[in-house]
């Protein structure tokens, strides 16, 4: 199932269809904090625990959860931030439900816990934490004492993952029904710690008014969209790409060659300056035609050349912007990267959706220089909108985002991806995977998660030679299961005729 990240006005709505469809918001709530004292005894020694509760709904989950773990022997105690009497709604009927005293938070109930669940605010935090909120945070977060956070640790923000303000780092997290954009993005993820989505009864139905169109990348988001070769395929229908290189930063584009035909590319004809091009033969796979960059015009003149790379190693010149205005006019598909990104800054020629560009943090502020502040899932929809371009903001929590407002977070990238070249791999794996007649989007989305699966499979003291290789090894089970499948659906002949 397509894993989809409802913002937290999304999820409040879907909570309002649920109760609109028959579920009590009592009912939900009390699933929610039973789901976090199951978790959390399933996890953590049976010890004196602190319950420290908010004044909203996250606050109610806490009162919840403190009744579990007193009915189930654990020594509780429940401190609350602000006036009871301020409590309204299903948090003060939980409240009244509890049976453990609900004191003032004062710093003797944080010193004598061997545990604590943090209560105090969920991931709809709209502003910055201040005052005895922000001291408390602060407090839990330079003890040692395991944390167990609510929906989200106080303090980050389920929509971007910022903080806000301050947040003490969580051993575990549980949050309900469906993640949040917060807890891939970052430092939300890094402060999480191990995330659990528990189920509180949230109807499907309560889904069918509520657009969301925010996804984790997945491979369920975009496995269906996967070219798989046939027994009688040949490489003619596989693709061919025209990738660009540079005179100078020749490696770039012999790996951007090679991870392009790594992710299926039947064809790659890599095209450089006369200079080099008795080198890049040498060097590149043997697969890749290596031909004289002044001839790109004829070169994409051939229409069965269905996707143009450019960018890595070409240099930030006016051919190479020159080159774009070529691709965009031809209607052919294209991904640009690094030194095409360069021409690009600031961003003046509208792209189209069969267009994909790469750039990292610097570059894409090179692009959109009054972008530069913002949550990353923001900026990239915007960039996107803009330029009409799929844009993958590039990064540990790299962002895709389509012209149409859809987006995608990625979060399996380890932290040995980031290696010199290891973008001009990226490039070479979407350009191989459009090549084959995947969707723009789909490709960037699926060419991001197998870039950091690769690095997985390598692990540490990854280099980016290492990557095409790997990339191959990572898809493999994708392309062996969906043989499997069609295989198992044909028709076998009976008694030998």
């Amino acid at each position: 199932m397509t894993t989809i990240l409802p913002s937290c006005g999304e999820m409040a709505a879907i909570d309002r269809a649920s109760v609109e469809a028959g579920v009590p918001s009592l009912r939900l709530m009390e699933n929610a904090g039973a789901a976090v004292a199951r978790h959390l005894g399933a996890r953590f020694r049976r010890g004196p625990v602190a319950v420290l509760c908010g004044p909203g709904n996250n606050g109610g989950d806490g009162f919840v959860v403190a009744r579990h773990l007193f009915d189930a022997g654990w020594p509780v105690r429940v401190g609350l931030l602000g006036e009871r009497a301020a409590l309204r709604g299903d948090a003060a009927a939980m409240a009244a439900l509890c049976p453990v005293e609900i004191e003032t938070i004062a710093p003797d109930l944080i010193e004598h816990a061997s545990l604590i669940v943090d209560a105090l605010f969920g991931a709809g935090l709209s502003r910055d934490l201040d005052g005895a909120a922000l001291t408390l945070v602060r407090v839990l977060d330079h003890r040692a004492t395991p944390i167990v956070a609510i929906d989200v640790p106080s303090g980050v923000s389920g929509d971007t993952g910022e903080v806000k303000g301050g947040a003490a780092k969580a051993d575990l997290t549980v949050t309900f029904h469906r993640p949040k954009p917060g807890h891939l993005l970052l430092p939300g993820r890094e402060l999480c710690g191990e995330l659990v989505v528990a189920d509180i009864g949230i109807p499907d139905s309560a889904h069918d008014f509520v657009k969301v169109e925010t996804f984790a990348n997945t491979p369920e988001l975009w496995r269906a969209a996967l070219p798989i070769p046939g027994a009688q395929t040949h490489k003619y229908e596989r693709g061919h790409a025209l990738i660009v290189g540079g005179g100078e930063l020749t490696g770039a584009a012999r790996l951007a060659s090679e991870a392009c035909l790594r992710a299926g590319s039947g064809l790659v004809t890599l095209a450089a300056p006369d200079p080099v091009t008795d080198m890049l033969r040498v060097a590149s796979p043997a697969a890749v035609m290596v031909r004289d960059l002044r001839s790109f015009d004829e070169l994409l003149a051939d229409k069965r050349r269905n996707v143009v790379l450019l960018g890595p190693g070409n240099g930030a010149d006016a051919a190479c912007r020159a080159r774009i205005e070529a691709v965009r006019k031809a209607g052919r598909a294209c991904v640009l990267d690094a030194d095409a990104l360069r021409v690009l800054s600031p961003l003046d020629i509208r792209l189209t959706r069969d267009f994909v560009v790469t750039p990292h943090d610097g570059e894409f502020v090179r692009m959109f220089p009054d972008l530069a502040q913002g949550d990353r899932l923001s900026r990239a929809r915007i960039g996107a909108a803009r330029s009409g371009a799929v844009v993958v903001l590039k990064g540990a929590d790299t962002v895709v985002a389509h012209p149409d407002g859809r987006a995608v977070i990625a979060a399996n990238a380890p932290p040995w991806l980031a290696t010199a070249g290891s973008g001009d791999v990226l490039a070479g794996t979407i350009s191989g995977l459009i090549a084959q007649g995947m969707d723009a989007f789909f490709a960037a989305c699926a060419g991001v998660w197998f870039h950091g699966d690769a690095a997985s499979i390598h692990g540490p003291g990854l280099i980016a030679d290492d990557l095409p290789l790997r990339i191959s090894q990572s898809l493999a089970p994708f392309l062996r299961a969906a043989n499997v499948l069609k295989n198992s659906s044909m028709k076998l002949p009976r008694d030998g005729s």
